[in-house]
């Protein structure tokens, strides 16, 4: 099942980033994202000055959704829910690598990333859960394999 998870997760290139805040209120944004060859790291670029980057310095915590809504019929849609643990990626060669992937993948972003506020940002993925249509539910630790 860890095969199709990671296919879903290279198949699209959009997700909705949940955050936490201080006073324990969610906060969930629409990212652009690339992820690493095994699936085990997602990566984003914000500003450092969003509420979301606040938001995952208070608390490390995240859960990614990526999902297949935009297919019919909809009852075949796939949902996939990963949980990780936000990193600053703040090593000169891993941020150059993680850019030029971002913008391989999305170049309208280039005047976002070259924004002296934009940081690259990592989540290290431990658990992903797949709901395939409305019932049909798997699980993985990335820890037990």
């Amino acid at each position: 099942m860890f095969e199709k998870m990671k296919a879903l997760i290279k198949e699209k290139d959009m997700c909705v980033l949940s955050t936490v805040s201080e006073d324990a209120r969610p906060h969930c944004s629409l990212m652009a994202y690339v992820a690493d060859e095994k699936c085990r790291e997602i990566y984003m670029a914000t500003h450092s000055t969003t509420k979301k980057y606040k938001n995952l310095l208070h608390n490390s915590y995240v859960s990614l959704l990526i999902d297949s809504r935009e297919i019919t019929p909809r009852q075949q849609a796939q949902a996939l829910t990963a949980s990780g643990v936000f990193q600053l990626i703040d090593d000169a060669h891993k941020r150059d690598r993680v850019e030029a992937l971002l913008l391989r993948q999305h170049p309208y972003l280039k005047d976002f990333v070259i924004h002296p506020d934009t940081i690259m940002i990592c989540i290290k993925v431990q658990s992903l859960q797949l709901l395939k249509g409305l019932a049909d539910s798997h699980f993985v630790n990335l820890k037990e394999i």
